[in-house]
Formats: C-alpha cells, sequence, structure tokens
C-alpha cells in the first residue's frame, strides 16, 4: 500500500511557521511594510492623531445607563450606590467625548477642502471605542475618511464602527502601532484618559524632547484643569526632572475652538502655502 505523502509548504505559505517565535521578525516587519503600503495607496501624507480613554461614553450612551441603574429596586447597598456614583461620573466625562467628535468633524472638514490629489491631515484614531470612535465619528460625520490603528488585546479593545476597512489597521505589537501613529501625524491632541493615553503622551514628548521626532508636530493637551489634577508638571520642574523650556512641547487647550484655531494655524505656517 503506497503511503501518502506528506504535504511540504514553501516557507511563506507555511501558517504554523510564520505564527512560530522564529519568525517573530517577519511579523514584526508585515506590520511595518503592509501600513506603509495601505498609506501610499490612498494617498495619506500625514494625520491628526486623537488619543483618549476608550472607557469615556457618548452622552446618550452615560445618560441610558445612569437611567438604568436608577431603575434598580435595591438602591440601598453600597455596591450599588458606588455604581450610581460612577455612572454620574461618566456622564460627566461624556463631554470629552461630544468634544471629540465635533473636533473631528470641524478638522476633516477643513481638511477636505485642500488638494484632492492627496489626503491631507487625516484624522487617526486607535480605532477603538471612547474617545477613538468619537473622533472617527466626526470624521464619517464631515463625509470624509479617517484611520483607525486598532490593537488585539483581551479587553476593551474592539474596532468602531464609524471606520471603513480599508482604513481600518489591526496591530500585534505596541510598539509598530505606535510607529504608526507617530510617523504620518503633524498634530497630536491629547484628550482624558488613562494608562495608554498616559504612556502614549509621554513616548511622544520623550522623543520631542530628545529630538528624536524633528518635525513641526503640534501636541495639543485637552483640558488643562484635568491633566494638571493627574500629573503635577509644576512638581517635576520643582524637583529638577525637567525643565520648564520642557512645558513648550506642548500646549494646554480648554475649548474645540482654540484647538481648531492652534492646529489649523500650524499647519498653514509649516505645511500649506510653502514657496
Amino acid at each position: 500500500m503506497t503511503k501518502k505523502k506528506a504535504e511540504v509548504f514553501k516557507a511563506y505559505n507555511n501558517s504554523e511557521f510564520l505564527n512560530s517565535a522564529g519568525a517573530r521578525e517577519l511579523r514584526i516587519l508585515s506590520e511595518f511594510i503592509e501600513p506603509k503600503l495601505r498609506f501610499n495607496k490612498n494617498k495619506i501624507i500625514d494625520t491628526i492623531v486623537f488619543f483618549g480613554s476608550a472607557r469615556i461614553k457618548s452622552e446618550k450612551e452615560a445618560k441610558a445607563k445612569l437611567r438604568e441603574l436608577k431603575k434598580v429596586e435595591n438602591k440601598t447597598s453600597a455596591k450599588h450606590k458606588e455604581e450610581i456614583a460612577q455612572a454620574e461620573r461618566m456622564v460627566l466625562m461624556s463631554r470629552y467625548y461630544e468634544d471629540a467628535v465635533e473636533l473631528s468633524k470641524r478638522l476633516t472638514e477643513w481638511s477636505m477642502k485642500l488638494s484632492e490629489d492627496e489626503k491631507r491631515f487625516i484624522v487617526c484614531s486607535g480605532g477603538g471605542p471612547g474617545i477613538m470612535e468619537a473622533a472617527n465619528k466626526g470624521a464619517r460625520l464631515a463625509g470624509g475618511d479617517s484611520i483607525g490603528l486598532n490593537i488585539s488585546i483581551p479587553f476593551e479593545q474592539f474596532g468602531n464602527s464609524y471606520l471603513r476597512p480599508e482604513s481600518t489597521f489591526e496591530f500585534h505589537y505596541f510598539f509598530m502601532r505606535k510607529f504608526w501613529f507617530v510617523y504620518l501625524a503633524k498634530a497630536l491632541i491629547v484628550f482624558p484618559g488613562g494608562f495608554g493615553t498616559l504612556d502614549e503622551l509621554m513616548e511622544v514628548v520623550t522623543l520631542m524632547q530628545t529630538r528624536k521626532i524633528k518635525k513641526n508636530m503640534k501636541v495639543i493637551i485637552y483640558d488643562g484643569q484635568f491633566w494638571k489634577e493627574i500629573i503635577n508638571f509644576e512638581k517635576l520642574i520643582e524637583h529638577g526632572t525637567i525643565s520648564r523650556s520642557d512645558l513648550k512641547l506642548f500646549d494646554f487647550c480648554d475649548t474645540i475652538d482654540e484647538v481648531f484655531l492652534k492646529v489649523t494655524s500650524h499647519f498653514e505656517k509649516y505645511y500649506l502655502n510653502q514657496k
């Protein structure tokens, strides 16, 4: 009886190999090359990146959650009281979601009036819920395109419904995702967020401080009151761990009008109307 010959694959068709520890370098390289080709194909030159919490909900969703909790019969338990308090905080925080939607919409409308040959200053987010969703939603409402750089993690992160498949990227490696956030960005707008937002903000500011980022990139920290409660910048200066001049690496803004003016003026000064 003739034995069936084992199937042999070329290396680039061997899924067992490609998903093995030995092929990690190839997977990393793929997360550099594949997005690069897609950006080039779609003529995307540069981006406006929105960072912020994945947990912040829209005003409608936050208020619906609060109403739902208030309908519960057993309202005296400590756990339920804390849930109500948290839902009330989420309603207050929802203003950042609505502000991100409006800002993204206005920036997208502005960018769509530029040259049609190339896509300039396209809104880019992490592709997930919260502030990321708000940024992509605003661009959709303006009738424009936006980008989502999603990351595969066990919780919180999932692609939002305001992205087109061709504008959605799925990453395994955080550092490759961060590379594509920074490489195309001409402006970065940081809304309130948690560990992930802090990580992304501090990495970008460090790259600017050390001159690893040499381009003129505008960094906006949205709502100075929130961020100055989270990070005591004055104490960092007092203890000598940063210089006062380091605060010039970014701007605090408290309204979307202020952000819109600073970002568009920056683009006009450094990237548009150049002879």
